[in-house]
């Protein structure tokens, strides 16, 4: 008997794959700002904000040129989740925001509704990220748009 890893192909199907990153691109379209999603199967730190800052240093979320790039983290298995906002549009939403989308991922994940879920937040996400960073001539797509599988 051995033990058999746990596949990442297992986290996301394909479609659901291209369903986020088609709701990445379009919530980025009006905007500056920059979202990520980062998947794993489990969190490998007791608090998922420790992992999710560390991943957002890792990905260069950091150095975004206003300081607007949000990192939504999910741990599948662990059911952990985490919502990091650099301090550009930290400064401009603050505190019950992130608390908001919180609620609004909670509210999906209870019915087993992840992938609507994270879909719904990327969406308000990005509203916020317009109204906040609209779009201007000469901003670019400063981060890439896939999904980030962990392990």
């Amino acid at each position: 008997m051995g033990i058999f890893p746990f596949s990442k192909k297992e986290l996301l199907t394909e479609a659901e794959k291209q369903r986020l990153v088609q709701a990445i691109r379009a919530a980025e379209r009006l905007t500056s700002g920059e979202i990520r999603l980062y998947v794993e199967s489990h969190c490998k730190f007791v608090n998922p904000i420790d992992r999710a800052e560390i991943i957002f240093l890792q990905l260069g979320m950091d150095k975004t040129k206003r300081n607007n790039g949000v990192l939504l983290y999910i741990a599948l298995k662990d059911r952990q989740y985490a919502i990091v906002g650099d301090k550009g549009i930290h400064e401009k939403v603050g505190d019950e925001f992130w608390q908001q989308q919180s609620k609004l991922l909670l509210s999906h994940f209870s019915g087993q509704r992840v992938i609507d879920g994270i879909e719904a937040c990327i969406k308000e996400i990005g509203k916020s990220l317009c109204q906040h960073f609209p779009f201007e001539a000469g901003d670019e797509n400063e981060l890439r748009d896939d999904i980030v599988i962990g392990k």
